[in-house]
């Protein structure tokens, strides 16, 4: 019609497209009463009886010879618990296809057709939901099996074309840009895939990469990063452009959200640079114990945003990436694992000086964690009010055992040793006289 609006044709085909099929529809429940259709009928649900029957007599059995089969890897089981869960399914289908051949042969085909499309269907749909349990990743495999169960219903009842034309027709226009919900569909199938893809790639290559001894750990978290970040946005492009979206306006979107992102979003940006900095100054690394502040501990993981620490009591601390830039941080296995650490005492005036050093030393080295082969020494520092007072400076190359426990350790050696052999460890003593009171007389 010359004056019908165009903008009104999509919905109009919509709106006769659904009329046609909800005709089909009452058409097809109209046959259902017809004889042969009603014995069809009969019959699915006779063979679902008998179905359900088997798998009550069988699955406990099976349920039970799967509990001895302790032997088995751990793929096997899963793949025999999947087809525990779905036996009354497998049952029915192939009692199903069995009476579909019989009735074949002894009757004219189009009197087991329905048998034959209810065969296809639940075969379909079986192959689906085994084949998603493939997809580790589990809101993704939902949307996966649902989508995949919704679109062989349509491949076997032959109504896609329909389906697909009505899917379209509902849409709506920016300018010239047309999102229909068939696109939206069509992208996120397809770009669903691509990222399931992209990440069964980033996990291949992150193993591989962190196997690589020649890479430090700072440069294969990096790389990591870098990787996972090219390929999914390699999937991103690929998918919007399979289905047709022109990516030139979301290009200048783009350059305008990441002006609004940049005031917004400073301190995210900055921790992010800083992520990208700390991996490639190779400052900090997974594995370097570290002190930042009152934190004391080794670095577990090293993320976008945030460095994870691991204190000795089991807490796990996340230090913003812009903190290790900016702050001073205490690496205690930059270089290398070698720690010095120090511990002062004091002993008596009357005891050799001499024999304190030599005990002291010997002392320390016997303790586990202390390395013998660098050298402990024992120094004097001072004469004080009532001791001589030492530092004894010893080497340990695994801080992430802890330095408090260490320290207690060299302390305890240092108190028998000393005790065995008759060396003091002072304390201070005072004298208080009140002045102007007579002296106490003796006699």
């Amino acid at each position: 019609m010359a004056g019908e609006n165009p903008a009104t044709q999509p919905t109009t085909d919509a709106v006769e497209i659904s009329r046609g099929l909800i005709e089909q529809f009452l058409g097809f429940l109209g046959t259902l009463f017809r004889p042969w259709n009603a014995y069809q009928v009969a019959i699915l649900l006779g063979i679902f009886a008998i179905a359900y029957l088997l798998t009550r007599w069988l699955a406990p059995k099976y349920h039970d010879w799967l509990r001895t089969r302790e032997g088995w890897p751990m793929s096997r089981m899963r793949w025999a618990l999947v087809l525990h869960k779905r036996m009354t399914l497998i049952f029915f289908i192939v009692l199903v296809w069995f009476t579909v051949l019989v009735m074949r042969e002894i009757t004219w085909p189009s009197r087991s057709y329905l048998l034959a499309i209810v065969g296809n269907l639940t075969f379909a749909w079986l192959i689906v939901a085994v084949a998603t349990r493939l997809i580790s990743y589990g809101p993704l495999r939902t949307v996966v099996r649902y989508g995949a169960w919704i679109w062989v219903t349509l491949s076997v009842l032959n109504i896609t074309t329909e389906a697909e034309a009505i899917l379209d027709s509902m849409a709506i226009h920016f300018g010239d840009l047309r999102i229909s919900v068939w696109l939206v569909l069509q992208a996120a199938l397809i770009i669903g895939v691509l990222f399931y893809a992209a990440r069964f790639l980033s996990r291949t290559t992150a193993s591989r990469i962190q196997d690589n001894s020649d890479l430090s750990p700072s440069m294969r978290v990096l790389t990591v990063k870098f990787v996972q970040l090219i390929l999914y946005g390699i999937a991103l492009f690929v998918g919007l452009k399979a289905v047709g979206v022109d990516l030139t306006g979301l290009a200048v979107l783009s350059g305008a959200i990441g002006v609004g992102l940049g005031f917004g979003l400073q301190k995210v940006v900055s921790n992010l640079v800083s992520g990208v900095i700390i991996l490639l100054d190779k400052s900090i690394k997974p594995g370097d114990v570290i002190s930042l502040g009152d934190t004391f501990g080794w670095i577990n993981s090293l993320g976008a945003r945030y460095v994870s620490i691991t204190t000795r009591d089991g807490r796990e601390y996340l230090i913003p990436n812009e903190d290790l830039i900016t702050g001073q941080v205490v690496n205690w296995s930059h270089s290398d694992d070698f720690v010095r650490l120090d511990i002062h005492f004091g002993t008596s005036y009357l005891d050799n000086p001499h024999d304190v050093r030599r005990i002291a030393i010997e002392a320390a080295k016997t303790v586990d964690r202390v390395l013998t082969g660098k050298q402990t020494v024992c120094h004097i520092t001072g004469f004080g009010e009532s001791s001589i007072d030492y530092v004894l400076r010893f080497w340990i190359r695994d801080p992430t055992q802890g330095l408090t426990n260490i320290r207690g350790n060299v302390y305890l050696a240092l108190w028998d040793a000393f005790h065995g052999n008759g060396i003091s460890i002072p304390f201070p003593q005072r004298e208080v006289r009140i002045v102007g009171e007579d002296r106490p007389t003796v006699g």
